[in-house]
C-alpha cells in the first residue's frame, strides 16, 4: 500500500469516482461555465482566501463599469445626478408654506431687513402726514378765521364755500394716503420677493425697483377707494331719502334698510376684497396691468379663500391689539398725569399735555409705519405661498437660486408660464 492510500483501521474505502486512477488524489470538479457563479454568493469556497464582507469574489461576474453597486452611493452614473445641498433658504422656505409660516413671515420681513423695511414705512407714513397737514391745517384756520370776522349774514353766505374748501383739502389728504399706500405696497412686494431668493436690498435699491410699478398701483389702489365712496354715498343717499319724507315711519325703514344692506355689503366686500388681495402682488412680480391682475387673483384663491382670509384677519388682529397695548398706557397716563402734577391748574398742566400729545402721535406715527408695512408685507407672502401651491413655484425659485449661484444667465423667475399649446389631438405639445 502507498503511503498516500494510508488510512485508519474503520475507515470507509474511498470512492472510484473522487480520485484520479494514477495517485488517487481528488479529482478537480467540474467547472462551472465561463459567466456563471460557482457558488451562492457570499458562500466560503473551501481552501480559497476569504474576501471581506461586500468585496468582489475572484472569479465572479462583476456588473459593467458604471453599474450601480448594492449600498453604494453613486455619482455619475447614466440617469443619476450627484447630490448637491439645497439652496440656502431666505426669507420663505421654498415649498408650500405651514400656517405657522404663512402667519409669522410679515413680521419677519421686518426683522430680516429692519432698515429699508421700517425706514420706507416711516418716511411714507411722515411724508403723507406732514403733506396733509401742510394743506389741511392752512385751510382750517383761513375758514375759522373767516367765519368769525363775518356777520351773520355774511356767514351764512360763506359757509358753502367753507365746507368746499374743507372738502377739497380733505379729498388731497385721502389721495395723498392711497398714493402713500399703493407706493409702499410694492415696495414691501419687492422686499418679500427678493428675500426669498436670499437677497437683501438697501432703501435705495428696493425703491427703484418698486418705482415702475407704482402708477398702477396707484390705479389700483384709486379704483378702490371709488368703489367704497360710491358704496358710502349710496347708503348715506338712502337715510337722505327718508329724511326727506319727513316721516318718522320713512326714515325708520332707511335707517331699517341701510343697517341690513351695511352688513350685506360687508360680507360681499369682505368676499370681493379677499379674492382680489393678491392684485399688488401681481402688478408689481408679474408686471400685469389692472384687469389681468384681478383675474390672476381670483384664479389664484380658488379653493383658499378661507386659508386667505384667516391669515388676513389674524394678522389684523396681532397688529390692533399690540399697537392698543403700546399707546393705550400713554394716552391714560397722559389724562391722569397733568392733574395729578398741576391740581391748581397753575400752567404746568398745559405744557404736561403738550409733551404727552407730542409723544402720542410720534408713537403713533411709528406703529403705523410698522403696521402699514406688515399689513403690506402679508399680500406678498400669500401670494408666493399660493403659486407655490398652484403653479409649482417653488420649483422655479429652487432653479433660479441654483443657476444664479452658480453664475448662469437667469430669467425672471416671476413669469407667469405659458400655458403649453393643445394639438387636434386633444394632447398637450
Amino acid at each position: 500500500m502507498a503511503e498516500h492510500d494510508w488510512r485508519a483501521p474503520g475507515a470507509p474505502e474511498p470512492q472510484p469516482e473522487s480520485a484520479t486512477p494514477q495517485t488517487g488524489a481528488p479529482a478537480p470538479q467540474p467547472q462551472a461555465p465561463s459567466g456563471s457563479p460557482q457558488s451562492p454568493y457570499g458562500a466560503p469556497q473551501y481552501g480559497a482566501p476569504q474576501s471581506p464582507y461586500g468585496a468582489p469574489q475572484y472569479g465572479a461576474p462583476q456588473p459593467p463599469y458604471g453599474a450601480p453597486q448594492y449600498g453604494a452611493p453613486q455619482y455619475g452614473a447614466p440617469g443619476s445626478q450627484a447630490w448637491t445641498a439645497p439652496p440656502k433658504p431666505g426669507l420663505l422656505p421654498l415649498r408650500p408654506l405651514g400656517f405657522g409660516t404663512l402667519l409669522w413671515a410679515p413680521f419677519r420681513t421686518l426683522r430680516r431687513n429692519p432698515a429699508p423695511t421700517f425706514g420706507s414705512g416711516l418716511l411714507v407714513q411722515l411724508a403723507a402726514v406732514l403733506l396733509a397737514a401742510a394743506v389741511m391745517v392752512p385751510v382750517f384756520v383761513w375758514m375759522f378765521g373767516r367765519l368769525d370776522s363775518a356777520t351773520p349774514a355774511q356767514a351764512e353766505e360763506l359757509l358753502p364755500g367753507s365746507i368746499a374748501a374743507v372738502v377739497l383739502a380733505m379729498l388731497f389728504a385721502v389721495g395723498l394716503s392711497v398714493v402713500a399706500g399703493a407706493f409702499l405696497q410694492g415696495v414691501m412686494v419687492v422686499e418679500v420677493a427678493t428675500g426669498t431668493l436670499g437677497e437683501k436690498l438697501a432703501l435705495g435699491a428696493l425703491w427703484r425697483r418698486a418705482m415702475p410699478r407704482i402708477g398702477a398701483l396707484i390705479g389700483w389702489t384709486l379704483l378702490v377707494t371709488l368703489a367704497l365712496f360710491v358704496v358710502l354715498a349710496a347708503l348715506v343717499g338712502i337715510i337722505v331719502v327718508g329724511a326727506v319724507t319727513a316721516s318718522p315711519v320713512g326714515l325708520a325703514v332707511s335707517i331699517v334698510v341701510v343697517v341690513l344692506l351695511s352688513l350685506g355689503l360687508a360680507v360681499l366686500g369682505w368676499w370681493i376684497g379677499v379674492r382680489l388681495s393678491l392684485v399688488p402682488s401681481i402688478i408689481v412680480l408679474e408686471r400685469a396691468g389692472i384687469a389681468t391682475a384681478m383675474r390672476r387673483s381670483w384664479g389664484l384663491t380658488i379653493g383658499y379663500f378661507w386659508r386667505t382670509l384667516g391669515t388676513l384677519l389674524l394678522v389684523g388682529l396681532i397688529l390692533n391689539v399690540a399697537s392698543q397695548v403700546v399707546v393705550q398706557p400713554i394716552s391714560f397716563i397722559g389724562g391722569l398725569l397733568p392733574a395729578l402734577i398741576d391740581p391748581t391748574n397753575t400752567g404746568s398742566a398745559v405744557a404736561i399735555s403738550i409733551v404727552i400729545g407730542v409723544v402720542t402721535i410720534v408713537l403713533s406715527v411709528v406703529i403705523g409705519a410698522i403696521t402699514t408695512v406688515v399689513q403690506a408685507a402679508v399680500i406678498g407672502v400669500i401670494y408666493i405661498d399660493l403659486r407655490m401651491r398652484t403653479e409649482g413655484l417653488d420649483l422655479e425659485l429652487a432653479r433660479y437660486v441654483e443657476r444664479r449661484d452658480a453664475g448662469q444667465t437667469v430669467g425672471d423667475p416671476w413669469a407667469v408660464p405659458e400655458p403649453s399649446p393643445v394639438p387636434s389631438g386633444g394632447i398637450p405639445a
